[in-house]
């Protein structure tokens, strides 16, 4: 093999080399999958607001029914807080297996959310929604979630 054909070769070589994932995506997204997990178990416990929002960036947005968008954490810290005040109030949800960006920064995650709260009547009630969100891993390694959309499912056919 003459010597521009080698070159071109080891170019080639380290053009793929560079082009290859420098993550690993099934840890990356066993990672991300029990952080969600975990962020739905101690908002469902409702106890400490601070750990709550610390899944959430500080530049998320929160975008719920029938509410403005809530963005930035001091205003999701408000909203949680004020969630948490409603007697009754609660929130589990169980997603699906993260869906990860070619580059392992991003990613977002469906689920199944089911809320409880006083309802017209002042009796407690439950009612299922859907979720989408969407993560960044940011340079300290931690997902973050950085944008939160939540609707209702449709009713039952």
């Amino acid at each position: 093999m003459n010597s521009m054909k080698m070159v071109t070769a080891l170019l080639l070589a380290l053009c793929a080399a560079g082009c290859a994932p420098s993550f690993d995506a099934a840890a990356e997204s066993g990672k991300l999958a029990q952080r969600d997990a975990d962020w739905s178990s101690v908002s469902f416990e409702g106890k400490d607001i601070d750990k709550i929002v610390s899944y959430w960036s500080d530049d998320a947005h929160v975008l719920q029914p029938g509410l403005p968008p809530i963005d930035g954490k001091t205003a999701i810290r408000a909203f949680v807080a004020a969630s948490l005040k409603i007697p009754g109030f609660k929130i589990h949800w169980v997603s699906d297996k993260p869906v990860l960006s070619p580059d392992g920064k991003m990613a977002y995650v469906l689920s199944k959310v089911e809320t409880t709260a006083p309802g017209a009547n002042g009796s407690l009630q439950s009612t299922h929604g859907r979720s989408v969100t969407v993560w960044r891993r940011d340079e300290d390694g931690i997902w973050r979630c950085v944008v939160d959309i939540s609707n209702d499912a449709p009713a039952a056919a």
